[in-house]
């Protein structure tokens, strides 16, 4: 099994959403796309929420204080999507609006 090993360390600039990802445009030159649907927060967040991040660690993560989403680069860079439980996840939902609970559950 091989294992991530980063020669320099990468940095997030900036976030843009696109209809069904987000793209993290990293201090070395990349773009990385992820899809949204990867973070059920993100994909409930609403465009204002979603325009609403900070870079924290200088570009290490990115957190979504409307949400309380918080993602980190090298998590982006090895593929990994939420850690966040389903129980976790249900509690989060019921808080947010009628909406975004419908389209949480049109996925499942």
């Amino acid at each position: 099994m091989s294992t991530l090993v980063l020669e320099h360390e990468c940095l997030a600039q900036k976030v843009v959403f696109t209809e069904d990802s987000f793209v993290v445009y990293l201090n070395d030159g990349r773009n990385i796309s992820v899809p949204i649907i990867w973070f059920p927060r993100l994909l409930n967040g609403n465009k204002r929420e979603r325009k609403n991040y900070e870079l924290i660690g200088d570009g290490e993560g990115i957190h979504w204080p409307d949400i309380d989403e918080d993602i980190s680069v090298e998590g982006i860079l090895a593929g990994r999507r939420s850690g966040e439980n389903q129980k976790s996840l249900d509690k989060w939902l019921k808080k947010r609006s009628g909406t975004a609970v419908k389209k949480y559950a049109e996925l499942r």
